[in-house]
């Protein structure tokens, strides 16, 4: 038996895959061939890490030492110093970890030391192909737990006393769905698993199914037998094609090894699964509407009551959760309910994994226990808003979430805490925004978002949606009045109260909450024609500071429209023609000693 002295670990996640991880792996066990070192190091493809803003990265054991940013053409430096001579090629590793006189270990980073990694937990660990090391990491022992030593009962109780809320975006008590739909009399029952994911921005659901879908199987299984199901679905978006390939894997070798399948451990329990794929649409991360998706309808929402524990898919009891919230199953089962409460606040257990993006330095996915802060997040975790900008926003939940102003940035990410103040934590996704964002625009974008993927379905979503952009495109050039902001805040409170589905009520938030605490932007909009963040084009002016002006000539060269007049080498004459300009940008860019400015 040959020893392994190295395990280099390389992220498969699709952001790393895009930037070449796997022409890395490939490079790795060519170089370990040349110097014969392929029986004494095993490359292992894995899943998501979550640092994405420095992939792809390499990790390297037994040192754990954390290689960013990595290159094909870094490969053999790395096999021949640090594999074959020991030496950590400190110039290659992430800088946080290089100390004075040792190697700092990852979870020592400001990026990783304040998250809690348990919906992440296999995620960068294992080799998400390889069923054999999701169970050497405890796989599968909580399906057979619950299968051997507990009842249904049993596990809806527990789940139910972990207070573990769906992750989805509602926050409903996942407990309880479970015993809604278990105490359903019915001979075909079902479990569905919402891989949707369709914010803008997010990609925690996608991440976990590259990088631990045996998870999720495991979870879903336990699910099944808790409310006397035997089949489930799991309804991906086709857009993710990595995570339906090692979805479809892992069903194929869970089926293998018996996890899946009649007669599950013996105990006469038969659960089989099904990946189902999504054409994209947003609504169809509502329930109803997914469900009718996976029977071949439109996908479309429907009204509840009947909710889908007791009427839902082929208008059988279902339960549907989204890939997070499984994710959970697995670890309360294996550390009991009372550990999964000591984590989070009072009303919101758990941690929460957040897709961070947007003006922030370190992009990429955390989880983080429930009750931190805001600030803590993006100051912390995040490493700050770059380039010396100020914090302006942060945006969660996506186009149905709200934007969280500076004064709040001490606020605690939790269920209660964030719909008081006009947002949710819906899905997870978490954009950071800073001092050069509009808030007009950003409203303007989600709300953009929304109308093109409202089903239509119902008049207030289909129409209320579509009048709030055209208000909100009418202020952003320079048109908008006071009426318009009156009317803005009308038909929020119309199509919250009247829209159909979660998704049509919860459209305005990014509108009504902009408005709420950023009023004076709009303000300026409307009343001065001025937007104070220079991103609307209409409300912009471009000017020479003759002051800075060398005369060189380049801003003229570069304008495509000779919006530019001048002559060379006097600065004086220097001057930028209104009627002419398109507000490109052009000019600024190139101009060297700054002297261009919009306002």
């Amino acid at each position: 038996m040959n020893f392994v002295r190295n395990h280099i670990l390389v992220c498969g996640g699709t952001g790393c895959v895009a930037a070449k991880s796997k022409e890395i792996i490939e490079e790795f066990n060519l170089q370990l061939q040349k110097h014969g070192l392929e029986n004494e190091a095993k490359v292992i493809l894995t899943g998501c890490f979550g640092l994405c803003a420095l992939g792809p990265i390499v990790v390297v054991y037994p040192e754990g030492s954390f290689y960013s940013e990595i290159k094909v053409e870094n490969i053999a430096e790395i096999v021949e110093e640090h594999i074959l001579k020991g030496r950590v090629v400190e110039k290659l590793l992430y800088q946080e970890t290089v100390k004075e006189d040792s190697i700092a270990s990852l979870n020592e980073t400001g990026f990783y030391k304040k998250q809690m990694r348990i919906s992440l937990r296999n995620c960068g660990v294992i080799d998400p192909e390889n069923i054999d090391e999701y169970i050497a990491f405890d796989g599968y022992e909580a399906l057979a737990k619950a299968l051997t030593a507990m009842t249904p009962d049993e596990i809806v109780e527990e789940i139910l006393k972990s207070g573990l809320r769906g992750r989805g975006g509602g926050g409903f008590p996942t407990g309880l769905k479970w015993k809604f739909a278990a105490k359903e009399q019915n001979d075909v029952k079902y479990v569905c698993c919402n891989a949707d994911e369709g914010d803008p921005g997010a990609f925690m659901d996608r991440s976990v199914l590259e990088g631990d879908p045996h998870n999720i199987i495991e979870s879903m299984a336990i699910a099944g037998y808790a409310i006397g199901a035997s089949q489930g679905y799991i309804y991906v978006r086709a857009e993710y094609p990595i995570a339906v390939e090692r979805m479809q894997h892992a069903i194929k070798q869970a089926k293998e090894y018996g996890f899946l399948g009649n007669n599950i451990f013996g105990t006469g329990f038969n659960f089989d699964l099904e990946v189902r794929l999504g054409a994209g649409a947003f609504v169809c991360g509502e329930e109803t509407a997914l469900m009718m998706s996976i029977e071949g309808q439109r996908g479309e929402p429907r009204p509840r009551p009947p909710f889908p524990a007791v009427k839902g898919l082929f208008g059988k009891p279902t339960v549907l959760n989204n890939v997070e919230t499984f994710t959970n199953i697995t670890w309360i089962l294996l550390h009991g309910a009372e550990a999964f409460q000591a984590i989070g606040t009072e009303k919101s257990k758990g941690t929460k994994v957040f897709a961070l993006g947007g003006n922030i330095t370190n992009t990429g996915l955390v989880e983080v226990p429930m009750g931190i802060t805001l600030r803590e997040i993006v100051e912390e975790i995040g490493g700050g808003v770059p380039n010396g900008k100020a914090f302006k926003a942060a945006q969660t939940g996506g186009p149905s979430g709200g934007c969280i102003p500076t004064h709040m940035l001490d606020i605690k990410i939790d269920y209660d805490s964030l719909m008081a103040v006009g947002s949710m934590m819906g899905s997870g996704g978490l954009i950071v925004m800073d001092e050069d964002s509009c808030m007009v625009d950003i409203a303007k974008f989600f709300l953009d978002f929304t109308v093109e993927e409202s089903c239509g379905k119902c008049t207030p979503c289909r129409i209320g949606t579509k009048r709030m952009l055209d208000i909100l495109e009418k202020i952003s050039e320079g048109h908008g009045t006071l009426e318009d902001i009156d009317a803005l805040e009308e038909l929020s409170a119309h199509i919250k109260e009247n829209s159909l589905c979660g998704l049509g009520q919860t459209a305005p938030n990014p509108v009504a909450s902009t408005l709420h605490h950023f009023r004076d932007e709009y303000l300026a909009h409307v009343n001065e024609h001025r937007c104070p963040a220079g991103v609307c084009k209409n409300l912009l002016q471009y000017f020479i500071q003759q002051d800075k002006c060398i005369g060189c000539t380049l801003c003229q060269r570069v304008c495509p429209t000779a919006a530019i007049a001048g002559e060379v080498k006097k600065p004086e004459t220097f001057e930028v023609i209104q009627d002419k300009c398109i507000k490109c940008g052009a000019c600024i860019d190139k101009c060297k000693p700054k002297a261009i400015i919009k306002k």
